[in-house]
């Protein structure tokens, strides 16, 4: 007899998010969490460039001047940073924001993210992109520090400097990022549940598990074609 799980179609849920986005990376803890109360699933996770300030030059800034200019005060940054290192906490996660020393372009990040998606190691080189930058402080605009981290992720280092060193993909990713803001992202993360429907912001593991049971009900029950 078939297993009905196994006769089950493939859930995707895409996720666009931009990797110095701290509440993405809390939010991928929680998805991961989610994932973990549904391990039986054909689940594919998928990730999507998002940036949150395109305007910073590809050599990055000052990352205390830039939070200053953005937010007004050392007194407003720690308020902001104190809520994230608790969220961070709560999901096994030490964000070190006194470790980051640049505000970073992160175009070609997302670069090395789109190759990783071919290589079957996307969610390994997302991982290493968020640790790299919220727990270790590097900085993951340079295109040495991106490579290394592609190769400790399971990619070729060498292909990917190589890769970084020109425009590969450049158009293609603003044009994601593009597409992300027509169909109404402003923040991030944002997840979408086969193709169906969105959830925004780094929501509960149990919300996120609401909404796989949905996303699955749906694909089991497909609206009718209509003429």
């Amino acid at each position: 007899m078939t297993d009905p799980i196994d006769s089950r179609p493939p859930l995707v849920i895409d996720i666009v998010s931009d990797v110095v986005c701290p509440w993405c990376y809390v939010g991928k803890r929680r998805l991961e969490a989610a994932l973990a109360e549904r391990a039986d699933d054909d689940i594919t996770v998928r990730w999507h460039p998002f940036q949150l300030d395109p305007t910073i030059p590809a050599g990055g800034l000052d990352r205390r001047d830039y939070m200053i200019k953005k937010f007004g005060s050392a007194e407003r940054i720690d308020e902001i940073h104190g809520r994230l290192t608790e969220a961070g906490r709560g999901e096994g996660l030490e964000f070190a924001f006194d470790r980051i020393t640049r505000s970073v372009n992160t175009l070609d990040a997302h670069r090395v993210l789109h190759w990783a998606a071919a290589a079957g190691v996307q969610d390994a080189v997302a991982e290493a992109l968020f640790r790299a930058y919220f727990v270790d402080g590097r900085d993951i605009g340079s295109p040495a520090v991106l490579a290394d981290l592609a190769a400790s992720a399971g990619l070729n280092g060498v292909e990917v400097a190589e890769a970084l060193a020109g425009s590969r993909d450049i158009e293609l990713i603003q044009a994601e990022i593009a597409q992300a803001v027509r169909i109404g992202v402003s923040g991030v993360p944002f997840f979408i549940f086969a193709q169906s429907f969105a959830v925004s912001g780094a929501q509960a593991a149990d919300v996120l598990a609401t909404a796989i049971d949905r996303a699955r009900a749906e694909l089991a029950s497909p609206a009718p074609m209509t003429a």
